[in-house]
């Protein structure tokens, strides 16, 4: 009997756990992924900002980009925000932060952490500052490229430069 109550518990903390990260929309994601984001050939805006819970900056303007992004149709405006956080820090920092902060965009944990392999792949002139923001619409040929904090007001200007 206890044996299966501790079976019940187990698939229930389970159950919660995987229901708290599809809430969020958050996914992992190595090179190939990011390739496929970057590539990705549809008539749509992706506004894809690379931040970590342990970046001061970051966590100043995670807010303003949650908030612009409600000001969109994601039909035509994509928001992505990929964390450069460690996948050790997932359980204690990364997912109690989007709870927190209710968070409503997609958001992916970029697991390779061998910046070098796939830093140009975003910008040729990135040196590896976060926060930094990737502005594109492969189909029209559009790609802004902003190295550092954002505030809603400028956010709202790199979109709307590029809409």
């Amino acid at each position: 009997m206890r044996k299966r109550s501790l079976l019940i518990s187990f698939f229930l903390i389970l159950f919660i756990f995987s229901q708290r990260i599809e809430a969020q929309k958050f996914k992992f994601i190595q090179v190939p992924e990011l390739e496929k984001i970057l590539e990705n050939p549809e008539n749509k805006l992706f506004v894809v900002n690379f931040w970590a819970t342990w970046c001061p900056p970051c966590v100043k303007e995670f807010p303003d980009f949650q908030k612009v992004a409600g000001e969109y149709d994601p039909g035509k405006v994509k928001f992505i925000m990929i964390s450069l956080d460690f996948r050790s820090d997932l359980e204690e920092k990364l997912i109690p932060f989007l709870e927190k902060n209710n968070v409503s965009v997609d958001v992916a944990l970029m697991t390779d952490l061998d910046y070098n392999s796939w830093i140009d792949k975003v910008d040729p002139s990135w040196q590896g500052e976060i926060p930094s923001t990737l502005v594109f619409n492969n189909s029209k040929k559009i790609r802004q490229f902003h190295a550092g904090e954002l505030d809603a007001q400028d956010l709202r200007k790199l979109i709307n430069n590029s809409l």
